[in-house]
């Protein structure tokens, strides 16, 4: 199986994953679930979806990558940078047309999707570049450093539209489902 090949799947894989972590806070309400997965309806829990399941993916697609002996040289610089730049894409195109025409759930998946496919293919690109001295650790400390963040601000969210959950009317995890 070629890396082109493992993208593909990469794609489709990540995008099904993100349905399925969508809804793991609500089906088991607990602080490390609370960490990795949406708590509420919010933009900024839904890029915490995006994020965690791309890192969440990565592992499979690893263990593709170790089978066919095509191992990416900067495999967590390349997992984190698409993750962020999926994160941007999704957002540039999704906050206009959100604050212009409101929620459109056809829109918001289809969009999603495509994000996904075009991160993929960043990755694809990724993958031939030489070497990155030191790049999985520092990567691996951007990660752990982003969820830090993360976590605090889903405890402890700014009062600003990013981070209000429309459906509930909360900010964060104050509602009680």
């Amino acid at each position: 199986m070629s890396i082109k090949k493992i993208k593909i799947i990469s794609a489709i894989g990540v995008f099904l994953l993100c349905i399925l972590t969508h809804f793991l806070y609500e089906w088991f309400p607990n602080f490390l679930f609370s960490i990795f997965f949406p708590v509420n309806e919010s933009i900024f829990e839904h890029v915490k979806m995006i994020y965690t399941t791309f890192l969440l993916y990565s592992i499979i697609e690893y263990i593709l990558q170790k089978k066919y002996n095509i191992v990416d040289k900067n495999f967590l610089f390349n997992t984190l940078f698409t993750s962020i730049s999926c994160i941007i894409i999704y957002l540039i195109v999704y906050l206009p047309v959100y604050y212009t025409f409101g929620e459109n759930m056809i829109f918001t998946i289809s969009w999603l999707f495509l994000s996904i496919v075009i991160s993929e293919i960043i990755s694809y690109n990724l993958y031939s570049l030489k070497k990155i001295p030191n790049s999985n650790l520092i990567s691996l400390t951007f990660i752990i450093i982003l969820y830090i963040i993360i976590g605090y601000f889903t405890y402890y969210p700014l009062k600003q539209d990013f981070f209000f959950d429309p459906k509930h009317k909360i900010y964060g995890i104050d509602y009680k489902g």
